[in-house]
C-alpha cells in the first residue's frame, strides 16, 4: 500500500515495502516508500528504517519486507528518512516467519517482529533536542521565553543542556516546558528524531599507535612517561585505558596527550555481558555411554536426523530413562556435520541445570535465552549467536527464535508443558513456531517427554510423527513406588492437619538416613482464602474476581494476578466484625509446619516469591544438590528435570483441586504434574518412593498416575476427547473480550458472535464448527477488566483464518465493540 503525498512525477527509483510500528491491526499492512539517491547503496532487505506515518508525518520505526526498483509518481509516496545505524538486521527467514505468525497468531507484522528480538534490541523513535547555531532575532520573544534561552546558552556541557531540554519530553515541566515549546517553534531549538535502541552496546574505551606512526625527532622530544606507554603499545598492539593506566603508572591524561599529538588513536572494543561466553568445556560429549536401549534410540533418532528432509519425531521416555544423555549425544553428532542446535526447556528454574550441564560438554558453544536475563545480556547472547560464535541455543519459549543459521536438531523437553504457549500478543506456540523452522532448514524436531501430551501421542501413533520410546530408567533403576492416602480416612481419625501420618513417619526416615526429600504444593503464599466468620463474606481482589492471598512474611494479603496488595485487615469490610480466619494452604505454611514437626531439619523453599534474584535458581539448587538443605517445598516448578541423586522422597498434597479445574486439558495436566514430580525420586540408585495425598483416592487419573501408567491413561483420554470433540480431533479457536465494564463486554462479544454468523452464510460449502458462548472467560474479572469468550471448535485450516480475519476486520469498524478489546488464542490454555 502507498503511503501517499501530492502531484504527480513518474521516476524510475527504489522502492521500499515496510511493516510499520504501533500500526492497529485493521491498519496493518506493508507501506510503500521511495529511498532517496543518497540511501540507495544502504538499504536492504531487513533493515530498520525510520519513516514518516499518517496525515500528520510522525515519524515511525519500520523494517523492510521488500526492495524493487520501479517507475512510479514519487508525489504518492513518502520517502525514508533515515536507517538505524547500528541496528540488527532480519534475515530472511525470521521476516518469513513473522507473516506465518502473523497469519496464524492475528497480530501486527511489529507485534511479530518485536517478539523475535530481544527486548534490548528493539527499536523506538526518539527526539533529540539542541539548540540551534544560527543567530536568530530575539525581538519576538516572551519574557519566558528569553529567561529559558539564556539559562540554555549557559549550560557549560551538553549533559546540561539535555537536562535542560529534557522538559519538552516530559508529562510536566509547567512555565519551562511552555517557554521550551515557543522556542521550539520560533526556531530557537532544533528538534532531530532517531531510531534508538532500547539498550546499547557495552564497549570499553581503547587505544593504539595510529598507522602511520613512524619514530621522528617529534617523538624524540616525549617524556620518559610518553615513552614508556608506545613501547607497550609496540609489544601489546592494543590496550585499555585502564590497563595502560596500571601497566605504566601514569594518568589518562598521558594517553589523552599522545592522541592530541596524533601518535595514539582511540577506538571502542565492545564486550559481552552474555553469561556463557567465557565457559570452558570439562568433558566430552564421547566420554557418555549409553545403554543398549538408549543406543538403539540414538540410532533410530540419528538416521531421521541425517536423512533428507524436515522429519518430526516423539521421543517418549520414563522419567529417570536418560533422555538427555541422547539429547547431548545428537547435538553433539550435529555439531560435527557443521550445523547448530536448539534446546527448549520448559521452565527457567530448568535452565541452569541443563546450561551446566552443556557447558561441561560444549564450553562457549553453549548460549542461553530466557527472561531472567537482563536485557543487556539476552541482546549479547542474540548477537552471539547471530555472529556464529555460539553454535547450540538453550533457553524457555522465546529461544524458539534464536538466529541460529543450518538448524540441524531442535529439541522441545517436556513438549507437552502449557508454558510453550504464550498467553500474550502474539499468541503463538513454540512447538508450532519449532516446525515451521524445521520445514526451512530440513532439520529434525524431537518432542520429548515422560508425559507427551495427547496431541503429540495421537499424532505419532497415526503415523505423522515417528515414534522411539526409552521404557526402563538408566541402568535398569527401578521406578519410583507409589503410595496412595486417603486424606478423609485421617481426618475420620481426627488428623486436620496438612500431612498425614505416613507422610511424616517417611520424611523422619529419611532425616534419619541423611537422604532428601521433596514436597510439592502447587499454590504459593501462606493462607489462600481470608474471610468473615460472621456474615461469610471473602477478601477479594478489587480488580480481580479472585480470593487474596496470605503471605506470613511481610503480613500482607495480595493478588497473584494483578499483584494488588494491602495489610490484612483487622475487622470485616462488611460487616465490621472482628472475627476473621485464614483457610487454605500454601508453600509458605508448609515450610512452617515442617519446621514445627522437624525443627532441626534444613528446608529450602521455592515458588515465586523465593526466586525473584536473577541468579535464585541456580544457586538455590545447587545448595540443595550439594546437600546443604534436608526437604524441599516448591510449586511446579520443582516437578520436572530435576535431577538430585540423594532425593528418595517426594511428597505431593493438594492435587485435588487441578483435577477440577474445569478444562479439558485439567486431567492431562494433573496426570503429567504427578508423574514428573513423582519422577524426581530415586535417580541416584537408591530406591525411591512418592506419597500422594488425595481426597478422591478411587479417582482413575489419580490411580493411573500413581501407577504411572502412561499409555492406559492415553488410551481411555483420547477416546473421551474423540467422543467429545477436542484436540487432536478439531482446533479450539477462542475470541477473548475485555471491557472494564461488565455489560459492555458482554454485549460486545455478542455483537462479535452475530458478525461471525453473518459473515459464515456469506461461505458457499458448509464449513465444519461448532460454536459455543459467549460466556464469562475464567474467573470474568482480572486486573480491573471483566472477561468473555467465545469458542468455536473448527478446523484452523487457511479457509478458516481467511473467515475469521474477515469478522476481526468488521469488528474493527463495529461501534459497539468500540470500547471493548478482542483477541484470539488457538489451542491455547485457559486462565
Amino acid at each position: 500500500m502507498a503511503a501517499e503525498s501530492a502531484s504527480c512525477s513518474f521516476e524510475t527509483v527504489m522502492t521500499v515495502s515496510a511493516a510499520i510500528d504501533k500500526c492497529l491491526y485493521p491498519f496493518d499492512l506493508l507501506y510503500d516508500y521511495y529511498v532517496p539517491f543518497s540511501l540507495e547503496d544502504k538499504i536492504s532487505v531487513g533493515q530498520t528504517v525510520m519513516v514518516p506515518f499518517g496525515k500528520g508525518n510522525q515519524a515511525r520505526v519500520g523494517v523492510v519486507y521488500k526492495t524493487e526498483r520501479k517507475q512510479c509518481d514519487i508525489s504518492r509516496l513518502k520517502p525514508v528518512l533515515s536507517l538505524s545505524r547500528n541496528g540488527i538486521k532480519m534475515t530472511e527467514e525470521q521476516l518469513e516467519l513473522s507473516r506465518w505468525i502473523k497469519e496464524n497468531t492475528f497480530c501486527t507484522y511489529f507485534d511479530a517482529v518485536k517478539t523475535m528480538l530481544p527486548p534490548g534490541l528493539n527499536f523506538s523513535v526518539r527526539a533529540k533536542y539542541s539548540l540551534n547555531s544560527d543567530s536568530l532575532s530575539t525581538c519576538g520573544l516572551s519574557q519566558e521565553e528569553g529567561i529559558f534561552l539564556e539559562e540554555l546558552k549557559a549550560a557549560k556541557t551538553e549533559k546540561q543542556l539535555e537536562i535542560l531540554l529534557g522538559c519538552l519530553g516530559s508529562d510536566s515541566g509547567g512555565n519551562k516546558k511552555k517557554a521550551a515549546q515557543g522556542l521550539l517553534k520560533k526556531g530557537f531549538i532544533v528538534k532531530k528524531e532517531e531510531i534508538k535502541r532500547q539498550t546499547g552496546d557495552r564497549t570499553e574505551q581503547m587505544v593504539r599507535l595510529r598507522e602511520d606512526f613512524q619514530q621522528n625527532d617529534r617523538t624524540a622530544k616525549l617524556t620518559p612517561k610518553q615513552k614508556k606507554v608506545i613501547d607497550t603499545l609496540a609489544e601489546y598492539e592494543a590496550a585499555s585505558v585502564g590497563e595502560l593506566c596500571y601497566i605504566c603508572g601514569i594518568t589518562s591524561a598521558v594517553i589523552k596527550n599522545l592522541v592530541k599529538y596524533g601518535i595514539l588513536e582511540e577506538y571502542q572494543y565492545q564486550l559481552t555481558r552474555a553469561e556463557t561466553a567465557n565457559a570452558e568445556a570439562t568433558g566430552s560429549p564421547d566420554d557418555i555411554i549409553l545403554s543398549p536401549e538408549q543406543q538403539k534410540a540414538y540410532d533410530r533418532l540419528e538416521a531421521l536426523m541425517t536423512d533428507s528432509g524436515p522429519k518430526c519425531a516423539l521421543f517418549h521416555g520414563v522419567t529417570g530413562s536418560g533422555k538427555t544423555s541422547v539429547f547431548i549425544k545428537l547435538i553433539d553428532k550435529t555439531i560435527k556435520l557443521g550445523k547448530t542446535a536448539l534446546m527448549l526447556v520448559p521452565e527457567i528454574s530448568l535452565t541452569p541445570q541443563t546450561v551446566r550441564n552443556f557447558q561441561g560438554l560444549f564450553g562457549n558453544s553453549v548460549a542461553i535465552i530466557h527472561s531472567a536475563l537482563s536485557m543487556g545480556q539476552r541482546a549479547d547472547e542474540y548477537k552471539r549467536i547471530k555472529s556464529g560464535d555460539a553454535k547450540i541455543v538453550i533457553g524457555t519459549r522465546s529461544a524458539v527464535f534464536a538466529p541460529l543459521e543450518n538448524i540441524g536438531i531442535i529439541v522441545i523437553d517436556e513438549e507437552g508443558e502449557h508454558t510453550y504457549k504464550s498467553d500474550r500478543t502474539p499468541r503463538y506456540n513454540a512447538v508450532s513456531v519449532a516446525k515451521q523452522r524445521c520445514f526451512r532448514h530440513n532439520s529434525l524436531l524431537l518432542l520429548a517427554s515422560a508425559t507427551p501430551s495427547l496431541s503429540s501421542r495421537y499424532f505419532a501413533q497415526i503415523g505423522r510423527y515417528e515414534y522411539v520410546a526409552l521404557n526402563q530408567r538408566y541402568n535398569k533403576g527401578s521406578l519410583p513406588q507409589v503410595y496412595m492416602v486417603d486424606m478423609k480416612a485421617e481426618y475420620e481419625c481426627g488428623n486436620r492437619g496438612n500431612f498425614s501420618q505416613a507422610l511424616l513417619h517417611e520424611i523422619e526416615i529419611n532425616l534419619q538416613k541423611g537422604e532428601q526429600s521433596m514436597i510439592l504444593l502447587n499454590r504459593r503464599g501462606y493462607h489462600t482464602h481470608i474471610s468473615c466468620i460472621r456474615c461469610g463474606e471473602v477478601m477479594k481482589c478489587p480488580n480481580c474476581d479472585l480470593p487474596l492471598t496470605y503471605h506470613k512474611a511481610n503480613e500482607t494479603v495480595c493478588c497473584h494476578y494483578c499483584g494488588y496488595t494491602k495489610k490484612i485487615p483487622d475487622i470485616c469490610p462488611k460487616c465490621h466484625s472482628r472475627y476473621i480466619t485464614q483457610s487454605g494452604t500454601g508453600t509458605q505454611r508448609i515450610e512452617d509446619e515442617i519446621k514445627q514437626y522437624f525443627p532441626k531439619a534444613r528446608v529450602l523453599r521455592m515458588d515465586a516469591d523465593t526466586t525473584m534474584s536473577r541468579d535464585a535458581f541456580s544457586k538455590r539448587f545447587s545448595e540443595f544438590g550439594s546437600g546443604a538443605y534436608d526437604i524441599m517445598v516448591g510449586t511446579q516448578m520443582i516437578a520436572k528435570g530435576l535431577d538430585f541423586e540423594n532425593v528418595t522422597l517426594v511428597g505431593v498434597l493438594g492435587i485435588d483441586k487441578s483435577l477440577y479445574m474445569g478444562d479439558y486439558l485439567g486431567y492431562e495436566q494433573t496426570f503429567s504434574l504427578i508423574t514428573q514430580v513423582v519422577g524426581r525420586s530415586g535417580r541416584g540408585g537408591k530406591t525411591g518412593r512418592a506419597y500422594l495425598q488425595t481426597f478422591s483416592p478411587d479417582h482413575y487419573v489419580l490411580q493411573l498416575a500413581a501407577k504411572q501408567d502412561y499409555e492406559e491413561f492415553y488410551r481411555q483420554e483420547i477416546e473421551l476427547r474423540q467422543a467429545l470433540l477436542f484436540p487432536p480431533f478439531c482446533d479450539i479457536c477462542m475470541v477473548g473480550f475485555t471491557s472494564i465494564l461488565q455489560q459492555q463486554c458482554e454485549k460486545g462479544a455478542n455483537r462479535f458472535l452475530t458478525l461471525f454468523k453473518e459473515r459464515l452464510k456469506q461461505e458457499k460449502e458448509k464449513m465444519p464448527l461448532r460454536v459455543l458462548g459467549p460466556t464469562k472467560l475464567g474467573t470474568g474479572k482480572l486486573g480491573g477488566r471483566y472477561r468473555y469468550k467465545l469458542i468455536i471448535k473448527c478446523k484452523f485450516d487457511k479457509k478458516f483464518r481467511s473467515l475469521l480475519n474477515d469478522v476481526l476486520m468488521a469488528a474493527y469498524r463495529d461501534r459497539e465493540l468500540g470500547n471493548v478489546s478482542f483477541y484470539v488464542d488457538v489451542n491455547g490454555f485457559e486462565k
